[in-house]
């Protein structure tokens, strides 16, 4: 994106925007992950979506009216929104069954699958030097989930389907542009959630299935339940938090260029180290260690290759060479 399109003094307000929503990202997984136990995954998710969306159609109608719901590109939307689904189960079944930071460390490989995506979807060039930060990226992925070794879970692989998951979401949403408001995008990306987690609800909701599968799969087909006081306040809380996650990052994103503020993303990292630590009393160990470290180091030095791409705005609607 050209930085004549922002406004640099924004720089400030774009970090600040974006650190608010990854600790609200981080505080909603540890709290999803402590209901894991006790309450399906449709279940959270479903009461989760419905806060969100009444807060999101207030944001709405305060953006100029729920006529902007109105769009020509539902399909569009509602494909985004399966792939949100599909990244959001996934890292959330992964983070019932696996360490929170691991899973998050390897979730942070998306934005080195989005830059290999663009590639056969966008045109895009990549030099070799960023192919090099995609691999070295990769190869932190495996370092944490240690294919061939005794302590593999195929629950290890769970956030990597969430990462290509999300990552096809964000390649759509470079190929949507910015003609439909961010508001409307959430909206539509939380009615595909109440839908899905409905018809989940309809499968499984009676627990049939229940411990059929191994206890880490009991997250997904669980009973529904009524929650308690306590857990009701943490499921609206998850609402909230997910609203903001949705309005902070769009509006970081909105107000700073991309490549300044997108590293700040990291920031849930150590926070899921943090968590991981205050609550379940895990710490990564030395191997998992350098596998944080070569996801976070090769996506920085991918997202400063980034900062290198020249777009002129006449430009900016074909294909863009990244050097």
């Amino acid at each position: 994106m050209p930085s004549s399109d922002k406004n640099p003094n924004n720089f400030a307000l774009g970090v600040t925007c974006i650190t608010i929503g990854m600790v609200a990202s981080s505080l909603m997984d540890a709290t999803i992950k402590s209901m894991s136990a006790e309450y399906p995954l449709h279940e959270i998710v479903m009461a989760r979506s419905l806060v969100a969306v009444v807060l999101t159609l207030a944001i709405v109608h305060y953006e100029g009216g729920l006529h902007l719901l109105k769009t020509p590109n539902l399909f569009v939307h509602l494909s985004r929104g399966v792939l949100f689904v599909l990244a959001n189960m996934t890292f959330y079944l992964a983070i019932a069954a696996m360490p929170l930071a691991e899973a998050t460390a390897i979730f942070f490989i998306s934005p080195l699958i989005i830059t290999a995506l663009s590639v056969p979807i966008l045109g895009e060039r990549v030099g070799w030097r960023r192919w090099l930060g995609v691999l070295a990226g990769f190869v932190g992925v495996l370092i944490i989930i240690r294919p061939g070794f005794s302590s593999f879970s195929f629950f290890s692989l769970l956030p990597m389907v969430a990462a290509v998951a999300y990552a096809s979401s964000q390649i759509i949403a470079r190929r949507m542009g910015s003609y439909e408001k961010a508001s409307v995008k959430s909206f539509y990306i939380m009615l595909t959630f109440i839908v899905v987690s409905g018809a989940f609800w309809l499968l499984f909701g009676d627990g049939a299935l229940e411990g059929r599968y191994g206890t880490e799969l009991d997250f997904l087909f669980r009973p529904w339940q009524w929650p308690n006081g306590i857990d009701t306040i943490k499921m609206l809380t998850i609402g909230i938090l997910i609203t903001i996650v949705g309005y902070m990052l769009n509006q970081a994103y909105a107000v700073a260029n991309a490549s300044l503020v997108a590293p700040f993303e990291f920031v849930a990292l150590p926070l899921a180290v943090f968590w991981g630590y205050l609550f379940w009393d895990h710490l990564p160990d030395g191997s998992a260690t350098l596998g944080i470290i070569l996801i976070v180091s090769s996506s920085l030095y991918v997202f400063m290759r980034e900062k290198r791409k020249v777009v002129s705005p006449a430009d900016s609607s074909k294909s863009q060479v990244l050097k």
